[in-house]
């Protein structure tokens, strides 16, 4: 295969309770902002940009982030993940993520946009040991198209793998292809326009602690469809079909500060780039 249009490779480890990143590699259209600690707990945020401004015909990407013991990251985008027309070859994008036990990381990249006749293919890989805390957010949006047309984009593969001390736990593969199979029918988006994907891995996520979280989120009371699923590891998912982008960030935001509070002490977070 050919070479990577952009690279990024990360290592972070807790130093005196603060995290730092000691390796820190970004090559080609992968850039890394400066780290910001949002409140005092230690906690590092980064952004990722891709300067630029999107992926096009044949692109491949590959991000690697590892955390240490006690380690704890909060990494997202600094704008949203846009795929413009991809004639001849998908897009690419591969993770893999390598967690300790102790170890806490946030992941939540901007959505989705998946333009006119784009194709789109995402794998990401999760290695953790028993006792490392995860969030992982994913938001898909309708696409663009210049005459308005929603759904226009050719392909959407997001493929993730998640290990528990070296044992599958959780496999998910969302496949989305508009021009073959509608997406306003029953059974697909149910004549929404945006889905979202949220997992939430760690020790702390019991039955009583779900119950806890959907009534301290007003789970039922969103606008929306959502439905909350307990997994096989102490964790659980959320999925989310709304009709705008806002509606979905808003509840994920919700669920990732109770999450920072009851489980961390931490304070809330805003990553709000608009």
């Amino acid at each position: 295969m050919g070479e990577w249009t952009g690279t990024l490779r990360m290592k972070a480890e807790n130093r005196g309770g603060r995290t730092v990143v000691t390796d820190l590699y970004h090559q080609g259209a992968y850039k890394v902002a400066r780290p910001i600690y949002p409140d005092h707990s230690g906690q590092a945020c980064y952004y990722v940009m891709n300067p630029g401004g999107g992926y096009v015909d044949g692109d491949r990407y590959r991000m690697s982030v590892e955390l240490e013991e006690g380690a704890e990251l909060l990494i997202t985008t600094q704008s949203s993940t846009k795929i413009y027309r991809t004639p001849g070859q998908p897009v690419l994008q591969t993770t893999e993520i390598r967690m300790k036990s102790g170890s806490y990381l946030e992941w939540l990249p901007d959505p989705v946009i998946a333009y006119r006749d784009a194709r789109y293919r995402q794998q990401t890989v999760i290695h953790m040991e028993r006792g490392a805390s995860l969030i992982s957010a994913e938001v898909i949006t309708p696409g663009w198209s210049p005459d308005g047309t929603l759904f226009a984009y050719k392909e959407l593969s997001l493929k993730s793998e998640l290990y528990m001390d070296r044992e599958l736990v959780l496999h998910d593969h969302m496949k989305l292809c508009p021009a073959s199979r509608p997406l306003s029918g029953l059974g697909r988006m149910d004549g929404h326009t945006h889905f979202g994907s949220l997992f939430v891995i760690g020790e702390q996520a019991t039955a009583s602690f779900c119950s806890a979280l959907t009534e301290a989120v007003q789970l039922e009371e969103q606008a929306g469809k959502i439905g909350l699923s307990e997994l096989i590891v102490p964790g659980f998912a959320v999925r989310m079909l709304a009709d705008s982008t806002q509606t979905i960030e808003r509840l994920f935001g919700r669920i990732v500060n109770y999450i920072r509070e009851q489980w961390f002490g931490k304070a809330p977070v805003s990553l709000r780039k608009y």
